[in-house]
């Protein structure tokens, strides 16, 4: 099946969903291209029930509730979603078409394109033991906090996000221990304040050495990177917050001009592909600061300045969205 349309969005997160809103608000037809089965990227995918606090206008917003309002803001323009598939190869002819294909078997024909795929692929980096245990008690993600209710839960490791999930899942588990191989939390210290504070047993510098249960997890084996003495811990639940690796995957091979795993992008957001552009984590530039609010921005003009490729009529600038309508 080809798919024909003014404006193709690599990349369904937030960035992505406010690129397609703002090609409807220009008057053009979207398709959005995600290979997660749902929209929202990484906020879906890794932490929909954290508050995020750089949000223009919220002074914090629940992940979830930022995604679920951005597809209501570009919906107003009905872009067509083809989530589950991945973009595998793109062909930029001079004067156009950008021609994406995409793993399934389709290809998406459009006057222009942004590559809005935040960090690409991921997946999560694997337990140093117990990966056996995956889906039966091991995760590597909480989209779903209830789903740990009343569970004693271990989470591995230091970062943000071990953190994050062990204080959303502190007053609803039976219990909450942080297993960290250093003493140093990567993760900011008001986070480690907080844990404390809130009783959390954060157990340094030691590893996860074995997962034992019988159908599901049941129990988890913590040994001590300083003395070797080994600490058995009951579990329901393991949380295996190690991180992840990234892969811009296909992307790669493209032809677009890179930086380490980043696409290099002008003042105008565009890359060296004629009609190809690019916003969100995946874009660098000089000055680049990577945060959501400066995204959207990033998203905007993209948009606009592909304005003049998509629609040779219009100028660069929109108009004003707060203007009286006609």
């Amino acid at each position: 099946m080809s798919v024909d349309v003014d404006m193709c969005v690599v990349g369904a997160g937030p960035t992505g969903l406010y690129a397609a809103y703002y090609s409807g608000f220009r008057g053009w037809s979207t398709a959005v291209v995600d290979a997660l089965p749902e929209v929202g990227g990484q906020i879906t995918a890794m932490y929909p029930e954290k508050d995020i606090f750089d949000v223009a206008g919220f002074p914090a917003v629940r992940g979830r509730v930022l995604v679920e309002e951005l597809r209501k803001q570009a919906d107003q323009f009905s872009p067509q979603y083809l989530l589950g598939d991945q973009a595998v190869s793109i062909d930029t002819p001079e004067g156009g078409p950008v021609t994406l294909s995409l793993a399934g078997g389709e290809t998406v024909s459009a006057k222009a394109a942004i590559i809005t795929g935040g960090i690409g692929s991921f997946k999560p980096r694997p337990l140093p033991a117990g990966g056996e245990w995956e889906g039966r008690g091991l995760v590597f993600f909480v989209p779903q906090p209830d789903d740990h209710a009343d569970k004693d839960v271990v989470i591995v490791g230091g970062g943000d996000s071990a953190l994050d999930w062990a204080h959303m899942l502190y007053p609803i588990a039976k219990s909450v221990t942080v297993v960290h191989r250093r003493d140093q939390f990567r993760a900011h210290a008001s986070m480690v304040d907080k844990a404390r504070e809130l009783g959390i047993e954060l157990i340094t510098p030691c590893e996860v050495t074995a997962i034992r249960g019988n159908d599901r997890v049941t129990e988890v084996e913590v040994t001590s990177k300083t003395d070797g003495s080994l600490r058995v811990l009951p579990a329901d639940t393991v949380v295996a917050a190690l991180g992840f690796i990234a892969n811009i995957g296909p992307m790669s091979e493209w032809g677009l001009e890179l930086e380490k795993r980043h696409i290099r992008v002008d003042t105008t957001m565009a890359t060296n592909l004629p009609g190809v552009f690019a916003a969100g984590d995946i874009a660098v530039y000089p000055g680049k600061v990577p945060l959501i609010s400066i995204a959207f921005g990033e998203a905007a003009l993209a948009v606009n300045n592909a304005a003049p490729i998509v629609s040779p009529e219009l100028g660069v600038f929109p108009g004003h969205s707060s203007g009286e309508s006609n």
